[in-house]
């Protein structure tokens, strides 16, 4: 599994933390993390919560990630930005039952954390046990198992739902400011991390045009 981590401005100083965190939990499953920020440093690239979403959107569909960690102040703007780009079903988990659920129950591909409310004493432990409970099993398995079949069947329709509900990402892309796509797009590591994991299509193309630019 490709795990990408996306961090917004206003939590950026832990992205390190978070990092380590989620690496060592990632390592234990042999899942590749791929961190794109934001860092921390002075003068890097900025990137909102909404900004959050979009990214996710594209690292989801192009295939270059299969599952987006991120987050916020309270962890619900960055949910709500990721859930309104097609591609993406984010969930919120601000303790490890949370997180366990979602993955059993949601299968969704993308998790976000609060990383300033609540964030205190034990904040390392907490996520460690969170990133734990979320990889602990196959996403979809189901809570409780007797449920897992109308679980499961209830996700699909969620998907298949989602993908007449919402616009083509490509299309959403050329249609969006450009400069807020190549802000979003301009981390310091996407280059490196992205044209390395994606597969080839006409959404890896554009992006390609717009970096060029």
């Amino acid at each position: 599994m490709k795990i990408a981590l996306i961090n917004e401005n206003s939590q950026a100083a832990k992205n390190s933390l978070i990092y380590e965190v989620l690496k060592t939990v990632a390592d234990k499953h042999g899942y590749e993390v791929f961190n794109y920020g934001m860092y921390g440093k002075t003068g890097e690239n900025q990137l909102t919560y909404v900004q959050n979403g979009l990214l996710a959107s594209i690292l989801l569909t192009s295939k270059a990630a299969d599952f987006v960690v991120t987050g916020c102040g309270t962890g619900i703007g960055s949910m709500l930005a990721l859930n309104s780009f097609p591609g993406v079903t984010c969930g919120y988990a601000g303790e490890p039952t949370e997180a366990y659920l979602f993955s059993q129950i949601n299968g969704g591909n993308a998790l976000s954390l609060p990383f300033a409310k609540g964030f205190g004493w034990g904040a390392e432990l907490n996520l460690s046990l969170i990133f734990e409970r979320l990889f602990a099993e196959p996403m979809g398995g189901g809570y409780p198992k007797e449920r897992a079949i109308p679980e499961q069947r209830n996700a699909r329709m969620l998907s298949n739902l989602k993908q007449i509900t919402y616009r083509d990402l490509l299309a959403i892309l050329k249609d969006i400011d450009q400069d807020f796509l190549k802000e979003t797009i301009s981390g310091e590591h996407f280059k490196e991390y992205f044209f390395a994991n994606a597969e080839p299509s006409k959404i890896v193309s554009y992006l390609e045009g717009i970096l060029k630019k």
